[in-house]
């Protein structure tokens, strides 16, 4: 009240940095408020990917911590994310102490184990730079082709696998709907950070480009191709998994220069895609190993 008696005008309310991304029973629930930032904002534009599960976001924060931008933790997972949360602290980040329906609803899963993370997306490389990261040939390397592969839990679960086995990086063409999600992440339990992910426009000039590297060219099926555990496995090659049901593309298969198969009992058509993934990967491992160096 003013001194003669009148209402004073009430100020407008501050914007929350968080309304866009954050339900409001989630503000709600928290206990710890976000703090001013004075570190560099990107631009508002900037893609972000919701990462949980407790591995998949330690990776991230491992790797990336710079592209953290907002953390979600029930009470309980404190002691395991101390790091982060100091981080947090220091870099002048909000994180959020919430319940666990909370997340159940930013991340639209109950698999989150009680932690979410919002982080910048990296860019995918474009194939030259995939190439660049490679060992010069004639040195041995492995790279992964995914073609009409949609399923996340799929790819969570090839990356797992890729990332076991040092796998060089996974190839996806750009008109792909395949992209790195919250779920697919969380599966492939911190192996969606050590892969490297490239998009080709062309798949043709994408070929050829890997074939001047010195890569041979594989075509995954499920019958009529040479059994994988006899078959003349180059060092430098190029695994191409197609979609469970569809199969990759007819042209693919064309262009390959060998196509490879998992010899069974024949009592079903195949394995899927992830476990036919961890299969072709031991074996190139198994045969490799010693010229990769590795242990």
């Amino acid at each position: 009240m003013t001194d003669d008696g009148k209402r004073r005008p009430r100020s407008a309310p501050v914007a929350s940095p968080w309304k866009v991304r954050t339900p409001p029973d989630a503000l709600r629930q928290s206990r710890a408020s976000p703090s001013p930032r004075t570190d560099p904002a990107p631009a508002r534009s900037a893609p972000e990917i919701r990462l949980y599960g407790l591995n998949a976001c330690l990776a991230a924060f491992a790797r990336r911590a710079h592209d953290l931008r907002k953390v979600y933790l029930v009470e309980s997972r404190i002691p395991a994310l101390k790091s982060v949360l100091a981080w947090c602290v220091q870099h002048r980040l909000g994180y959020r102490v919430v319940e666990t329906g909370d997340l159940d609803r930013l991340t639209g899963s109950r698999h989150h184990e009680g932690v979410c993370f919002d982080l910048r997306r990296p860019a995918p490389l474009a194939l030259t730079d995939l190439l660049a990261t490679q060992p010069a040939a004639p040195a041995a390397s492995l790279l992964l082709w995914l073609d009409g592969v949609g399923n996340p839990h799929n790819l969570g679960a090839l990356l797992r696998s890729a990332a076991h086995f040092g796998i060089g990086g996974v190839i996806v063409p750009r008109a792909s709907s395949l992209d790195l999600s919250g779920a697919a992440a969380r599966v492939a339990e911190g192996g969606a950070e050590a892969v490297a992910l490239a998009r080709v426009d062309d798949e043709a000039q994408a070929l050829a480009a890997l074939r001047a590297a010195g890569y041979a060219i594989a075509a995954s099926v499920p019958r009529d191709g040479s059994d994988v555990f006899i078959a003349d496995l180059p060092p430098r090659l190029v695994l191409v998994f197609g979609a469970e049901g569809e199969g990759m593309s007819t042209a693919l298969i064309a262009a390959a220069d060998l196509r490879l198969t998992i010899p069974g009992s024949g009592a079903v058509e195949s394995l899927n895609i992830a476990a036919s993934a961890a299969v072709f990967l031991a074996e190139y491992r198994r045969r490799w190993s010693v010229v990769k160096g590795a242990s």
